[in-house]
């Protein structure tokens, strides 16, 4: 049986556990059946129903004292782990009642920029027939920046060459993204939503901030180059915002509700 699976990655504060909570709270009003896994063992205290935590196999917090591990250095052996014990996650995913699954990633970017292990376990569920579609989150108030701006195209271009899924990036937390910042971008939305051509951004810079100039021209031609980012904008709490994205994620992997035309 063909199940499908949304995997929610994005640095810290992009809004992952918020959008999750908000996708399970709309998909629910929608009469569509959904679980959420959380995968992160640092966060065992979440806002939505969760129907599997890696929590339940590996804490974070053991690893650190029983390896003398940092944060970060912890969160990926509790990755390895789960990769070596993913007959514990299979057997749990199997006896879900829903076919469509949430999968809340931690927030460090080494899982999804360099290290294999998230892409090894992801490889192995593509191979029991799921269909799964990453939805990388990035901070929209972050576009307010050029330099960070790049610095989300680069994240977000990383993350699709290094999981090599159905892509889906998206910018978060638009309602923070008042009127009056959006007055202050160089260019309108769009531009930096279709990420047009950056030659602009870096023209834009020149005389102000040459250095930054020269960094977007150089991370800009790379960008563009491969032809791969675009982002999705998304305010959780608007419907509308939500059931666009949500039409772009069932596309992405083929999902139709049953009993729909």
């Amino acid at each position: 049986m063909v199940r499908y699976g949304q995997l929610v990655v994005g640095p810290p504060g992009s809004g992952k556990t918020t959008y999750c909570h908000g996708m399970h709270q709309f998909l629910t009003a929608l009469e569509r059946g959904v679980h959420i896994v959380n995968l992160d063992p640092a966060n065992d205290t979440v806002p939505y129903p969760c129907a599997i935590s890696l929590a339940e196999l590996i804490s974070v917090r053991d690893v650190m004292e029983e390896l003398q591990l940092g944060p970060n250095g912890a969160m990926l052996y509790c990755m390895e782990y789960l990769e070596h014990n993913l007959d514990w996650l299979e057997a749990r995913l199997a006896a879900l009642e829903h076919d469509y699954v949430i999968f809340d990633l931690p927030g460090q970017v080494e899982l999804t920029t360099n290290h294999p292990s998230l892409t090894r376990i992801l490889e192995r569920l593509q191979k029991q027939d799921w269909r799964l579609v990453a939805v990388h989150l990035s901070d929209a108030t972050h576009i307010t920046d050029p330099a960070r701006y790049v610095a989300l195209l680069m994240l977000a271009l990383r993350a699709m060459l290094m999981l090599e899924l159905p892509h889906v990036n998206v910018l978060s937390k638009m309602d923070l993204l008042d009127d009056a910042q959006q007055e202050q971008l160089a260019f309108p939305l769009d531009y930096y939503t279709e990420v047009q051509d950056l030659r602009y951004l870096s023209d834009h810079l020149a005389e102000t901030q040459p250095r930054v100039a020269r960094m977007c021209a150089v991370l800009g031609e790379l960008v563009e180059d491969f032809g791969l980012v675009a982002f999705e904008p998304l305010a959780v709490e608007d419907q509308a915002s939500m059931l666009h994205l949500l039409g772009v994620l069932d596309r992405a992997i083929g999902y139709t509700v049953e009993g729909a035309a």
